[in-house]
């Protein structure tokens, strides 16, 4: 199994000011540039550490939010190519739909494939609907616009012979010629993210890997077997490097320590929801009966309160804003606790999925400190990650 360190990289120091919405609406005078300046270099220092660990690494973008600072993921992972030597690199995910230059989205990936010596791996997403309006992009044919996207990107990549036209319903060039082209033939490995099975079922046809993130106990097999099962029609066994889940994780000498590091981390998850309830169901973006679901809770709840479907094991619902880690375990989203704690819950949901080649390791996130995330990282590269050869 392969472990990546992933980081959204927060201003959470601006939390407590903006109220119950850290996303959109929010006033940049809250970020103050020196503060954004430590925090960067730190969470870059970090995803450095992780080459010497063994550990590879995981970026990925979002705007106008405290909760995430990078906001073009290529920017630190052209920093990381250079940086690192031995990890793998990679990005989940560009969201290509709200790229109005996907030649250049082509020409970015190729550049630092190179620096990195090939170490790159594309994620391809949709976006979150929170992406809408900083993007000023169109909701109802976003799905359509990426898969244009992705097209043209790869043949951008992959096409050596010169100049090509592109004449498309959302993008028109009239000469595509990327240099350099990528280190990697016929272009690095892509990723999508997938957060239902319809998108499985699509994804698995393009034999891609799937990346899955707060899904949790209840919904996570179901995404699998729908890619399994449309794999098997296709002819193909979906090994288990196809299936990548993230997980929330905090290692400890004991196990409070182990618990008190994921309770800082899973501060990801409580802050997730913490939106104008209009940025998270802008109008076409999901289909009518989940936009239906959507509005009805954010009615009966009120602003900030989490619409997403995080279940324990029973089915019953969880309240993601204050939840705590012994329920963030029942639901799949945060392994926790000593090393051997922590392997035995990844295990049993390693079982439990049918398998996956990919843990994408929430190492930071929230509060924590450098110091606590650096001894986190360092105690799981020690005393988890060796066992981890075992699974996948």
């Amino acid at each position: 199994m392969k472990v990546w360190h992933f980081s959204e990289m927060a201003y959470h120091p601006g939390w407590d000011q903006l109220g119950h919405s850290l996303r959109n609406s929010i006033p940049s005078r809250v970020a103050d540039p020196k503060i954004v300046a430590d925090l960067l270099n730190r969470y870059l220092d970090e995803w450095a550490l992780c080459d010497e660990l063994g550990i590879n690494i995981m970026v990925n973008e979002h705007h106008a939010s405290a909760t995430c600072l990078d906001a073009v993921c290529t920017v630190p992972l052209a920093i990381l190519a250079r940086e690192t030597k031995k990890v793998r690199l990679l990005c989940l995910g560009m969201p290509i739909a709200n790229r109005y230059d996907a030649v250049r989205v082509a020409e970015e990936y190729s550049m630092i494939d190179v620096i990195s010596r090939g170490r790159v791996e594309m994620g391809f997403v949709k976006g979150s609907p929170l992406e809408i309006a900083p993007a000023n992009s169109s909701p109802v044919d976003l799905m359509e616009r990426f898969w244009e996207a992705h097209d043209l990107i790869l043949k951008a990549m992959t096409t050596q012979d010169g100049p090509f036209n592109w004449e498309g319903k959302f993008f028109h060039y009239r000469q595509v010629n990327v240099w350099p082209r990528p280190y990697q033939a016929p272009h690095p490995p892509v990723w999508i993210t997938c957060g239902s099975q319809g998108t499985a079922t699509v994804v698995a046809e393009k034999g891609y890997v799937i990346g899955v993130l707060n899904t949790g106990y209840t919904r996570t097999p179901g995404i699998f077997n729908a890619y399994r099962k449309r794999a098997a029609e296709l002819g193909r066994a979906a090994a288990p490097d196809r299936f990548a889940y993230m997980a929330l994780i905090g290692v400890g000498a004991t196990k409070e320590e182990g618990y008190r590091r994921a309770h800082q981390i899973a501060d990801y998850s409580r802050t997730t929801p913490r939106a104008n309830g209009w940025d998270f169901d802008p109008p076409g973006y999901n289909p009518l009966p989940l936009s239906t679901k959507i509005m009805a809770s954010a009615a009966a709840k009120g602003p900030g309160v989490s619409v997403f479907p995080v279940e324990r094991r029973d089915g019953t619902r969880v309240d993601v804003t204050k939840a705590t880690v012994d329920e963030f375990i029942d639901a799949g989203l945060v392994f926790a606790g000593t090393p051997d704690m922590v392997y035995d819950q990844m295990k049993e949901f390693y079982d439990h999925v049918g398998g996956f080649g990919h843990l994408l390791m929430m190492g930071q996130g929230g509060y924590i400190s450098h110091a606590e995330t650096v001894a986190n990282l360092k105690l799981f590269s020690k005393e988890v990650l060796p066992r981890l050869s075992d699974l996948g």
